[in-house]
């Protein structure tokens, strides 16, 4: 958030229904999908720009499905994004599906720490590789899943991809 807005984006950060103050409960990812094209809506009917998604964990596996086919939004970043399923025993897994990125040109930047139990670095260069350009991941040494006293890394890792592969394009 910090990174996006100190280029000049707009922001917007929410909770996903049933969190913290928000109405509506959990649902596996799926209502949480359409919770994020809500929040896409709203963007761009308040500020007419093009737009950017950025996400955290769980946030990032449910809204890079709801961005990726979004023709607004430019450009995409996920952040820890979680790259093994959760327990067989849950109906959880099907939210850390990410086959939907097979298809996605868009330009992409994951950021992760090399410590992240939730995205083992193998499983995300793997993943990174078997996607379309343009693409990037940044493996932040050191760092575990909340990037932990590497928060300095991670938003330079993200201005400096912003500046390179977005603003450009944007015209901004």
């Amino acid at each position: 958030m910090k990174a996006l807005n100190s280029l000049g984006f707009p922001v917007l950060r929410f909770n996903f229904r049933g969190t913290g103050l928000s109405q509506g409960e959990h649902d596996n990812g799926n209502g949480e999908v359409e919770d994020v094209r809500a929040a896409l809506d709203w963007l761009d009917a308040e500020f007419h720009l093009s737009l950017m998604f950025a996400g955290f964990s769980f946030g990032a596996a449910v809204g890079l499905r709801a961005a990726c086919p979004d023709a607004r939004v430019k450009g995409l970043i996920g952040v820890g994004v979680p790259a093994i399923p959760v327990a067989a025993d849950t109906e959880e897994p099907r939210i850390y599906k990410l086959e939907f990125l097979q298809d996605c040109a868009k330009a992409k930047l994951f950021v992760s720490g090399a410590r992240d139990p939730f995205g083992p670095s193998a499983k995300l260069e793997a993943l990174v590789t078997s996607l379309p350009e343009p693409k990037k991941l940044v493996l932040i040494e050191g760092a575990d899943h909340f990037f932990e006293g590497r928060l300095r890394e991670l938003r330079e890792t993200i201005e400096g991809w912003v500046r390179q592969e977005i603003v450009r394009d944007l015209s901004l």
